[in-house]
C-alpha cells in the first residue's frame, strides 16, 4: 500500500489513480486527458501573470470536471501540488467561490478581492 501522507514526484500520478472515478472512463488515455487538465490551468495561470487575461469561466469549468473525476477533496489536494505556489492565492480565490474550499483553510494564502469581484460579475 502505497502512503499519500507526503505527496511527492514519485507518489502524485498513484494518488491521482486512487482517487480517479470517471464511469465512462475506458482507457488509460482518458485519465491521462484528465491529468493534462491541470496542465491548461497552469498556462491559463501564466498567462493571467504575463497578459492581466483571466479565462475565468474556461479555469472555472476545468476545476469543476477535475472535481468531477477526482472528487472535490483530492481535486484540491492536486490543484495545490501541481499548481505553483505563485498562483496559490488565484487558486484559492476560485475554490473559495466554488465552495470547494473555506476561506478561513490555509489562512496564509490570501485571497485576490480583484478576482473576487469578478467572479462574482458572472
Amino acid at each position: 500500500m502505497v502512503d499519500f501522507s507526503e505527496l511527492t514526484q514519485e507518489n502524485i500520478n498513484m494518488f491521482a489513480m486512487k482517487h480517479y472515478d470517471n464511469p465512462s472512463c475506458v482507457d488509460e488515455a482518458e485519465f491521462l486527458d484528465d491529468l493534462k487538465r491541470f496542465r491548461y490551468l497552469k498556462r491559463l495561470f501564466r498567462k493571467y501573470d504575463t497578459s492581466g487575461e483571466l479565462k475565468l469561466r474556461l479555469i472555472i469549468n476545468h476545476i469543476i470536471i477535475l472535481s468531477n473525476v477526482f472528487g472535490v477533496d483530492a481535486a484540491t489536494t492536486l490543484l495545490f501540488f501541481k499548481i505553483e505556489s505563485s498562483h496559490w492565492s488565484l487558486l484559492k480565490t476560485l475554490l473559495v467561490y466554488l465552495h470547494f474550499m473555506p476561506e478561513n483553510d490555509l489562512i496564509e494564502i490570501q485571497i485576490n478581492h480583484q478576482v473576487m469581484a469578478q467572479l462574482g460579475k458572472l
